[in-house]
């Protein structure tokens, strides 16, 4: 059994290449922290620009054989992979737990929500059929194909370290591309996890390589002319560096930036059930997910009947450890962005947020981890940083508006769009808001609206930069290129030459 499953320190994470682990020349190595301990439990190495470069060769040699490689025979590497990673879900969420911080259930929910996408890339011969029409004219047939791209790279965000990828590298690869793994270094282990059980599933050599580092290796890889096409996920300053890098140098990229997700609160709503959303979207996996609720949005009178509901539920959270199957929230990821997180708890008392409950008070944050308690803030208005700005952390937000369409409006005008939702019995007023509300993902009367792996994931406005949104059928579609072809044989091309314009 792989020794990147013993969770005790130290182990070393390099590069995987070529089908195992490579020796790298780079001597930088930054530290990986348990996060509920604030103890080293890891190294990572920084990888230099020439190891890229080795991984982008080993790439482009695997893609000439592995293109070719029939479909079912990609698709049963899929199936095998599948069986791999539920035999191995609770090891692989006990390392998540460790390096990330979220609890024990919440780790493994992350892998089952990235093991669908798994599920879905099993279908792959049908999902890249092409369309066929016979006798669109005289003797001619047309018919599309879906080929792949050629070498495709992710960089992915510490806050999934099992789901984003499994987002993107099960699909390229079905699709017949090979693929390079930039994972985030503050929680790298699940990359040579995948990277393991791909080649025990039967995954040739090459086709799945890993690449270790910071910024040397993502704009290597951004900017090698090899490469066909970049997927990010992450913050919106990046997306964007990613997006403008990657369409100077000619590669297809889908790019997912930040987002502000509010959560619309109506007069009707059972304000129990509202409560019990908020608890678990907005301080679930203390808050690190793009798609959290961080902003409530109460309309008329339903802010104090959700308050008396809500803020016994905030104290009840129970935190620590993620490892203690009992608590509901651990730590942050470092202790760097347990500071940022706090720094923006001290901005809203500045910019005059009602502060209702104070995480930094909490008696967690006395503990060596990186924890800090729930934090909710009443009364804040659209022209605070602590609205505008995604904090990433158990920091809620609470606005007052006095109707339905200033709801809307608020929400229509914030920079992000990537997730909302809407609580109420109203179901004409839900309709409303789906048709009109400008933001990629929409819940009603659900808090977090994460589609399924059959449909897609993605934003409007700067939460997505490029066309394809992440999974679905438009993972299909970002990661193949369309053909079509119209023939027509010999017997139907007695006529003799032709110069106009053909018609039917």
């Amino acid at each position: 059994m792989s020794n990147f499953y013993d969770i005790k320190p130290k182990r070393t994470i390099e590069n995987w290449v070529d089908g195992g682990i490579i020796k790298s020349k780079s001597d930088r190595f930054e530290i990986v922290t348990d996060s509920a301990t604030g103890k080293e439990c890891a190294s990572v190495l920084m990888s230099s620009k020439e190891d890229v470069l080795v991984a982008i060769e080993s790439s482009k040699k695997a893609f000439e054989s592995w293109s070719k490689t029939p479909v079912l025979k990609r698709a049963r590497v899929m199936f095998k992979f599948k069986e791999l990673i539920e035999r191995d879900k609770k090891k692989i969420a006990a390392i998540i737990t460790q390096e990330h911080g979220k609890v024990l259930d919440d780790a493994e929910g992350s892998i089952q929500r990235g093991l669908e996408v798994v599920e879905f890339a099993c279908g792959i011969p049908h999902l890249i059929k092409g369309e066929f029409n016979d006798q669109v004219g005289t003797g001619v047939d047309t018919f599309s194909m879906r080929q792949p791209l050629g070498i495709c790279v992710g960089i992915t965000p510490f806050n999934f370290p099992a789901m984003v990828p499994l987002w993107m590298f099960p699909l390229a690869i079905a699709c017949g591309n090979t693929f390079i793994l930039k994972p985030s270094e503050k929680d790298p282990t699940c990359s040579i996890i995948w990277a393991e059980l791909l080649k025990e599933a039967g995954l040739p050599d090459g086709v799945f390589n890993v690449i270790q580092g910071d910024h040397v290796a993502v704009n290597t890889l951004l900017e090698n002319e090899s490469v066909a096409a970049s997927s990010f996920v992450g913050s919106t300053p990046v997306a964007e560096h990613v997006y403008k890098t990657s369409s100077e140098y000619g590669k297809r990229v889908q790019a997912l930036g930040g987002a502000k997700n509010h959560l619309v609160v109506m007069p009707d709503a059972d304000m129990e059930q509202v409560a019990d959303a908020l608890i678990g979207a907005g301080y679930g996996s203390a808050g690190e997910r793009c798609m959290a609720i961080s902003a409530v949005v109460t309309v008329g009178d339903s802010a104090e009947p959700l308050l008396e509901k809500l803020i016994p539920k905030i104290a009840s959270i129970k935190i620590g450890p993620g490892n203690d199957i009992s608590n509901h929230m651990g730590p942050l990821i470092t202790a760097e962005h347990k500071e940022k997180v706090r720094s923006y708890i001290d901005l809203g008392e500045k910019e005059g947020a009602k502060l209702l409950v104070d995480g930094r008070t909490h008696e967690i944050c006395n503990s060596d981890g990186f924890f800090l308690g729930p934090t909710l803030f009443d009364f804040t208005s659209k022209e605070m940083r602590v609205y505008k700005e995604e904090i990433f952390g158990p920091v809620l937000t609470m606005m007052r508006v006095d109707s339905f369409d200033e709801a809307v409006q608020l929400i229509n005008e914030h920079e992000f769009g990537n997730g909302t939702a809407i609580f109420t019995r109203d179901g004409d007023a839900a309709r409303e808001f789906s048709n009109k509300i400008e933001v990629g993902m929409v819940g009603i009367n659900v808090p977090i609206p994460v589609p399924l792996a059959f449909h897609t994931f993605g934003g409007w406005k700067r939460s997505l930069f490029g066309c394809n949104g992440v999974y679905g059928m438009e993972g299909i579609r970002f990661y193949t290129r369309l053909k079509t072809v119209t023939s027509r044989w010999p017997t139907g091309i007695r006529s003799g030459a032709e110069f106009s314009m053909p018609i039917i």
